[in-house]
């Protein structure tokens, strides 16, 4: 807590994809993960939203376990898939990618 309170914490999620971006407009969170329409989200009292390059998103603020659920809800609109890395994703974490179908062998 005083960790929190004194330097603050943040987490930092990437968005991996074609047409994947994300914006702020006010108080909300638009993110175009491409689904039909847009999805907004209502940033919480007490936590501050950054997007940097359309595609970096930077939650921070004092407290640890409300930036993490903050952060956690965004990455579950799209979870990074294992085929193509596709997907909202934290900026550290590492992707282990799948090999796909080789076809039909005879």
């Amino acid at each position: 807590m005083v960790v929190g309170v004194s330097k603050g914490f943040d987490k930092r999620l990437q968005l991996v994809g074609v047409g994947y971006r994300a914006t702020l407009v006010g108080k909300i969170l638009v993110l175009s993960l491409g689904f039909s329409h847009p999805v907004r989200m209502d940033i919480p009292h007490g936590i501050q939203v950054k997007v940097e390059e359309n595609t970096r998103i930077v939650v921070s603020g004092y407290d640890k376990s409300a930036i993490g659920q903050f952060a956690a809800s965004i990455r579950k609109w799209r979870l990074p898939e294992q085929y193509k890395g596709k997907g909202v994703k934290y900026a550290d974490e590492i992707i282990r990618s799948k090999e796909g179908k080789t076809g039909k062998k005879k």
